[in-house]
Order: structure tokens, then C-alpha cells, then sequence
């Protein structure tokens, strides 16, 4: 053996770095190999949704979300300067613009700000994070990147796994004539995954059937095409946010390739085919093909190997949820696995992990599913698009499908009735003047205590190595309530009164010694 690690994970994508970097927070030695010598600048996700931001404020880098998201919006500041197309339509015409904004879309039908209601109680108490929802995945892959460097994180780029082999004690993975031996492996390395196949994990699912060209170009003969996302007799295509960001959705089927580069050339001729305008593409500054692949794994662990993002599900890219389900993926899977590690907590807590997420995967491939579907062009679907879009302008429906994306809606079921068990902690202003999402910097679960109860504290304070017990008053007046909220920001437990805490502690925090 060359050396000896904790937990190797393959894939320095934003899944393994925010896995390695939950993993070295709770004091474990995580080494992270990576087949590409240097980061995928291809264009991909351009944002994230409400659990995301939360879990990466919760770390402390809502400062940095905050400076991705404005460079972010400068960049589209050119493009929204001009007439905003506002309706689902089949023409390239430019419309006048109606709403003041776009709040997301489904299937390329637009949900206007104005039809959300944004004083739904889903939408409470998300705290500021939230705010800065356009974080491109390049920007957050170099954002936790440099979190890694700076919990002495090692990533080795171009390294490709050739084989591994659990032994049920630990994983021996080859990498080339380097050999390294790990307690745990976990493949991040995407929807093509080397370790989802060596390893034999069914990946059941359906094929694809539409291909979907996205790129950022230089162009001409497009100033007069619609702006955002438009239906067309042939397909959909969008156009923007920022100024060159094209992509079409044909419904002919996938790519007969996927590996070669796209070309300027096949770029026009699909833009051509999608909108009917002919346009002239100088330059590819970045630009790929997708498809409507969607796949799961029913387990995402497999003995000593386990799978986090893309390499544990795929699908289309419609909503950018990929990004936001792999991040939940890995912010769920760290303390637990830590845990394990660290002897506090028995390998049976590693079921939840599957347990938890896998029904968060399925709600999102079925999205994803019912979005193609929609953007069909046969005439049933065109009809039912007409429905939909009509629904989809009235304040309820916009406002689920609203709360459905953004990701406020997701749950785990913890086997409490309580509403708020099984959901990310709330996040508001303490007395002391900092916000609870503060208080997990640390990489630590919180018990929080508004109801000033000397026994609760007692009853936790063999934990106290694992939990910051935190004894405050809100700063605007709320319900009493006590909380054990775990490493993820995931609410375990609350109660006005200690009854029941000494049965949630053991569950989710392990042995207290």
C-alpha cells in the first residue's frame, strides 16, 4: 500500500469538495482524487436553490455567495437592459415586457414574481443566504475549492481510478501504480461514474429522448429573437440571461455523439431549426450537449462504497436542480459518515443517508420527467402546455411550483408529526444579535434552548463535545420552543419541554463519550 486514508473521494466537483470539506470539519482525513487535470469551465448549473444557500451559509460563506451572486448579475445587466419577452408563446417576435421578473421557470414556462405569494409561511425565516441565488457552478466549485485548501483539504487532479476492491474492512483503490487504502470510498465522479460501475450498483431508469445544446457564444443576426426561455413549433430554446448564453431543446432524440466538442456549425444549425432564425456564431467560448437520461441507484451504498450527485442519479438539467441535489447529497452524507469514522455512532446511521435522499432524488427525476413532457411538440402536448401555463399564472399554483423548486418544501420523514422535524432549521436573529445559522460554523449540531430550561441543558451536556448548547432568547418574540438541530441544519427534535430529547440525543449524535 502507498499510503492510508479515512475516506477517499473520487471527484473534485462541487459534490466532493462540499463531501470532503463537511468530512475534514469533523476531524476526518479525507484525501480527494480527481480524473481532470484542471476544473470543467463548461458551462452547467447557473444557480442554486434555498437548501444550498442555507447549508453554505451555515459554513460561513454567505460572504462569498453574496459576491458570486452580484458578479452574476452584473454579467446579466447588458442583457436585461433590453425588452424581456413575458409570454410562453410560439413566435420569435419580441413581446412587451408585463412583469417585473421571473421567479423561476417550469419546462421554460415562466412563474412571474408577481403571481408568487412571498409571505407564504414557506417562505419564512430563510435568512439572507437565499438572496443570492445566481451562484454558477464554476464560481462555486472555486468557492469550496478554496474552503478545502483552507481545511487542509488534498485534491489530486489527474488521477483516474482503474480499480477497487472492498474487503468489507476497508477499500483498496488503484490509481494507476498507486495504490491507497481506505476505510470508506465515495464516487462524486459524475453521471458517467467509474466507481457507480465497478462497484455493480443497478442504475434502473428510463432513456432519453430529447438532445439540448447549451453554450455561451459570440453571435450575430439574434438581436431581434425573443429574450428567455420560448416555445417554438420545433422545439424550445432560450435566450440570455447574460449576453450569449444560448440554448435549444430538440425533441428527435439524444446525441448521436456526446464526446466530440460542439461546433459553431451545429450550434447554428439547431438554433436555426429551434427558432427559424439563421445566425452567425464567431466564436464557442464554452458549449455542450444533454440529453433526458434519468436514472437511480436504490441504494447509494454498496458495502464500503458509496455515491453522492449525479454518479447516485441523473436526469435533465431543466431547474438546475442537479447541482442543488448533489450539494443535499453531500451535506447530509458528511457528519454521518464522520460519525461512523469517529466511533461515536454505529455504520446503521449510514441507512438514513439513502433513506433520507433517495426520495428527494425520485421527487426531482419525476420534475424533470414532467418538464420534457411538456416541451414536446405533438398537439396533446402543446394543449396540455396551454393548461399549464394558464395554471401556472394564478397565485396558488405559481406559489407551490415556486416553493417546489426553490426547495423550501423538502422534508425528511424522521417519524414525527411535528412540522418542523425532518426540515432545515429556521433561520432568524438571536438576542445577542447573531443569527442562528451562525452557530454551525463549527461543523457541530445546535441545541437550541428558548425556553431557559436548566434540566434540558443538563440532560445534553454529555453531548456537549458534539453540540454547541446554545441557552438565548429570539430577538423578535417566537414560540418557546427547545430544538436539537443536527450537523446539516436538519431539525431532529423540539419541544417545549426535555420529553423525549434522551431518545433523539443517542439517535442522531451517537455514544456522548
Amino acid at each position: 500500500m502507498n499510503e492510508t486514508r479515512d475516506v477517499v473521494v473520487v471527484g473534485a466537483g462541487p459534490v466532493g469538495l462540499m463531501l470532503a470539506c463537511e468530512l475534514r470539519l469533523a476531524g476526518v482525513d479525507v484525501l480527494v482524487v480527481e480524473r481532470l487535470t484542471a476544473p470543467d469551465m463548461t458551462i452547467k448549473a447557473g444557480g442554486i436553490n434555498a437548501p444550498v444557500a442555507q447549508a453554505l451559509d451555515r459554513r460561513g460563506l454567505e460572504p462569498q455567495l453574496r459576491a458570486a451572486h452580484a458578479a452574476a448579475m452584473a454579467r446579466m445587466s447588458g442583457i436585461f437592459a433590453k425588452p424581456t419577452p413575458v409570454t410562453d408563446t410560439e413566435t420569435t417576435a419580441p413581446a412587451a415586457p408585463r412583469r417585473p421578473r421571473a421567479g423561476g421557470h417550469f419546462a421554460g414556462i415562466m412563474l412571474w414574481a408577481d403571481r408568487i405569494d412571498s409571505e407564504d409561511p414557506a417562505f419564512a425565516d430563510l435568512g439572507p443566504a437565499v438572496e443570492s441565488r445566481f451562484v454558477d457552478q464554476q464560481s462555486l466549485e472555486a468557492m469550496l475549492a478554496a474552503r478545502a485548501a483552507e481545511l487542509g483539504v488534498p485534491v489530486r487532479r489527474g488521477i483516474e481510478v482503474t480499480g477497487f476492491h472492498d474487503d468489507g474492512v476497508g477499500v483498496s483503490i488503484d490509481c494507476g501504480e498507486h495504490r491507497i487504502r481506505a476505510s470508506w470510498l465515495v464516487g462524486c465522479d459524475g453521471g458517467r461514474s467509474t466507481v457507480r460501475r465497478l462497484a455493480g450498483f443497478e442504475f434502473p431508469g428510463l432513456d432519453p429522448e430529447i438532445t439540448g445544446r447549451q453554450a455561451l457564444v459570440e453571435m450575430t443576426g439574434a438581436e431581434n429573437v425573443a429574450l428567455g426561455w420560448q416555445t417554438t413549433p420545433t422545439g424550445i430554446f432560450v435566450n440570455g440571461p447574460q449576453p450569449g448564453r444560448i440554448l435549444t431543446v430538440e425533441l428527435d432524440g439524444p446525441p448521436a455523439d456526446r464526446v466530440t466538442p460542439v461546433t459553431s456549425a451545429e450550434l447554428e444549425d439547431s438554433f436555426e431549426r429551434v427558432t427559424g432564425v439563421k445566425v452567425s456564431i464567431s466564436k464557442v467560448i464554452t458549449a455542450t450537449r444533454f440529453t433526458d437520461n434519468t436514472r437511480q441507484v436504490p441504494d447509494y451504498r454498496k458495502g464500503r462504497v458509496l455515491l453522492a450527485g449525479d454518479a447516485a442519479h441523473v436526469h435533465s438539467p431543466f431547474g438546475g436542480q442537479g447541482l442543488n441535489l448533489g450539494i443535499g447529497d453531500a451535506v447530509n452524507l458528511g457528519w454521518k459518515l464522520a460519525a461512523v469514522i469517529r466511533g461515536r455512532s454505529p455504520e446503521s446511521l449510514l441507512d438514513t443517508y439513502t433513506r433520507e435522499r433517495h426520495p428527494i432524488g425520485e421527487w426531482v427525476l419525476d420534475w424533470t420527467r414532467a418538464q420534457v413532457a411538456l416541451m414536446r411538440t405533438d398537439p396533446r402536448s402543446r394543449a396540455l402546455r396551454t393548461v399549464i401555463t394558464d395554471l401556472l399564472d394564478t397565485r396558488d399554483a405559481a406559489t407551490l411550483v415556486a416553493q417546489k423548486l426553490s426547495g423550501v418544501q423538502h422534508r425528511y420523514d424522521l417519524g414525527s408529526d411535528d412540522p418542523l422535524v425532518g426540515k432545515a432549521t429556521p433561520d432568524f436573529e438571536l438576542a445577542d444579535g447573531t443569527r442562528l445559522a451562525e452557530h454551525f460554523a463549527s461543523g457541530k449540531g445546535v441545541l437550541l434552548d428558548l425556553t431557559d430550561s436548566p434540566a434540558l441543558r443538563a440532560q445534553a451536556s454529555p453531548w456537549s463535545e458534539h453540540l454547541e448548547l446554545l441557552a438565548t432568547k429570539p430577538a423578535q418574540p417566537r414560540e418557546p420552543l427547545s430544538m436539537l438541530i443536527r450537523p446539516d441544519g436538519i431539525v431532529a427534535w423540539t419541544s417545549a419541554t426535555p420529553h423525549g430529547l434522551d431518545t433523539a440525543l443517542p439517535r442522531w449524535f451517537g455514544n456522548p463519550a
